[in-house]
């Protein structure tokens, strides 16, 4: 029997519009701000892209390390070379949080 390939073209909104509310309220506490589904759908294309790109720039360090494991540090040098380098200590901060709970 032949084994089917899940494709998943877009994020689950529902989980899009936390994050962006989450993300919204944390900078406007008093303000509740609500999102039209155009904005909503611009957000999820615009991540899914992103998250695309950066595990394919990933998986060309992980290539060249002769691995096929993508491993933190193989997005933490796509991130560098994607130019979004500000990510990084806040990114390493929050990974080391969850390796401390887990």
């Amino acid at each position: 029997m032949e084994s089917e390939k899940v494709v998943v073209d877009e994020l689950p909104l529902a989980i899009v519009r936390r994050v962006v509310k989450d993300k919204l309220s944390e900078c406007s506490p008093d303000y509740d701000v609500s999102i039209h589904k155009e904005a909503l759908v611009a957000f999820s294309e615009s991540a899914r892209i992103f998250i695309h790109y950066l595990s394919s720039t990933a998986n060309d360090f992980c290539k060249d390390s002769r691995r096929q494991t993508i491993k933190a540090d193989d997005v933490f040098k796509a991130l560098e070379e994607m130019d979004f380098g500000e990510f990084l200590e806040p990114l390493k901060a929050s990974l080391e949080g969850c390796l401390q709970v887990s």
